[in-house]
């Protein structure tokens, strides 16, 4: 499994495009994706403008096929409410260890 942190900075002006943008994606990417497993995004507690995205694929597959669909597509025009580059962290998930409990209500 792959599991992504994402930092992104929003432009404050932009804020509102891009929370529409990104709950599309979110919601989208856990509906419509069988092997999309958790799309959560977070607000900082002391910079608002600061979110974080946490996102688990099933494999390398799964997270390219991710790139390919509508809903990512909607929040890729609305890149441009991000200030800079965002920041992303590959991980391996390791709790809970078990297959099953991530793709729960997914088959």
């Amino acid at each position: 499994m792959i599991a992504i942190w994402v930092k992104v900075r929003v432009k404050p002006q932009g804020r509102q495009r891009f929370l529409e943008a990104i709950e599309a994606d979110a919601l989208g990417s856990e509906r419509d994706e069988k092997d999309c497993y958790r799309f959560n995004v977070l607000q900082d507690e002391k910079e608002e403008n600061v979110y974080y995205f946490y996102e688990v694929y099933k494999d390398q597959a799964a997270l390219e096929a991710h790139r390919t669909m509508p809903h990512y597509a909607t929040w890729r025009a609305a890149a441009d409410s991000v200030d800079g580059p965002t920041q992303a962290t590959r991980c391996a998930t390791v709790f809970p260890a078990a297959a099953e409990y991530w793709s729960k209500g997914k088959r």
